[in-house]
């Protein structure tokens, strides 16, 4: 990515208009990003390509982002603690874009993911699914489900532990852990995303199974093992 040169725009000006205190606004621009970006970009009437990704200049003409520029574009995403967000120049024109790095259930189809393979050294054995106990229920007779996503999402380990970016909300108070192994052998296809997230679309009614569970962890107030059936 370029875009340190003559592309920014509204330093010190655009940037502060309508801000409440700098933390509030950023906070209100990614969650407008991760909107466009993953869900509302066809129903805003932003273009958005089979790779998941935007033209900047088109996202900051529109009416929700015309208050942000360039470089608090760029700040969001240098600084998103789970690195949700992706900017790239154009392989052809050298236009800068943006895209959202997982959580989309707008129909993109080329996010570069890279394929788990067995036997492969970034292939775990585990990943973890965060959800809340209220729903505990529901996941162990029906198994997690992707809904109206591409992909359910996955870490590699809990919120907080070493090489965890992202992939479950820290506010999760149950976490579900699959057997990757198990799965693949099932014919199940896991993939990385560029942030770290281990995503699967599950089977072919788009769920991961019960029978993929290897444990259940009931985090809050404090951790105890929950019975899987």
């Amino acid at each position: 990515m370029d875009s340190s040169s003559g592309g920014r725009r509204g330093r010190g000006e655009r940037g502060n208009r309508g801000s409440r205190g700098g933390e509030d606004r950023d906070v209100r621009l990614s969650k407008s990003l991760s909107y466009a970006l993953r869900h509302g970009a066809n129903q805003m009437g932003l273009e958005i390509g089979s790779d998941g990704f935007m033209f900047v200049e088109e996202l900051l003409a529109h009416p929700q982002f015309r208050a942000y520029s360039l470089e608090d574009v760029e700040r969001i995403v240098a600084t998103n603690d789970k690195k949700r967000f992706k900017l790239s120049a154009h392989p052809e024109n050298g236009r800068l874009r943006i895209r959202a790095s997982q959580g989309h259930s707008l129909p993109v189809t080329d996010l570069e993911l890279k394929p788990v393979l067995v036997g492969s050294p970034d292939c775990p054995a585990e990943a973890i699914h965060g959800s809340y106990l209220r729903n505990w229920s529901s996941i162990q007779q029906q198994g997690l489900s992707r809904m109206k996503r591409t992909h359910i999402h996955l870490a590699p380990g809990l919120p907080g532990e070493e090489g965890v970016i992202s992939g479950m909300r820290k506010d999760c108070d149950l976490a579900v852990y699959i057997d990757v192994l198990k799965a693949l052998a099932d014919g199940v296809e896991f993939f990385w995303s560029d942030n770290g997230v281990l995503l699967t679309a599950g089977d072919a009614q788009g769920k991961l199974q019960p029978k993929y569970f290897s444990r259940a962890l009931k985090l809050r107030p404090t951790r105890s093992i929950l019975p899987l059936q």
